[in-house]
């Protein structure tokens, strides 16, 4: 059950909307196997004055377009979450002419057991969804406790 939070500036069209929404849905569903209803996309219109950045960022320019774009997932490897981003990227250009320079994004990863819908069926051998066929195989997370100092330091 991901959730997106697109952040951009007033002034599109629900039109403009969709496609970005079409575009993030495609990427999330090829690349993480997410179901194809799974698709939760939250926008956010702000006035200029409400979203501040500066022209050149990483020594590119950016333009009045940009998307501020947050996902939130449960944990994935780092090579899925890279194919993630190029795929965002290419489909942004596609479906919505959305130039790379002006796509900014973070990944917000979560323990699977911190997400609940209605209806919503988890597997207990994997922690996803039920519909999901392919899950991730990845090693629990452990926490980290801090080593003692040793004595005479």
């Amino acid at each position: 059950m991901p959730l997106i939070t697109v952040s951009l500036r007033q002034g599109t069209t629900p039109q403009y909307r969709r496609l970005v929404s079409e575009a993030l849905h495609k990427s999330m569903v090829d690349v993480l196997k997410i179901p194809q209803d799974d698709q939760f996309h939250v926008f956010h219109e702000v006035t200029d004055d409400n979203f501040v950045m500066q022209p050149v960022v990483f020594g590119l320019r950016r333009t009045s377009r940009t998307l501020f774009i947050q996902l939130s997932f449960n944990r994935r490897g780092a090579e899925q979450k890279a194919e993630l981003f190029r795929a965002i990227v290419a489909n942004l250009k596609l479906y919505a002419d959305v130039p790379e320079e002006d796509v900014m994004l973070v990944a917000f990863e979560t323990a699977r057991e911190n997400w609940w819908a209605a209806g919503r069926v988890v597997d207990p051998a994997t922690g996803y969804d039920e519909r999901m066929t392919d899950v991730p195989d990845l090693p629990e997370v452990h926490e980290v406790h801090e080593v003692p100092e040793e004595p005479g330091r």
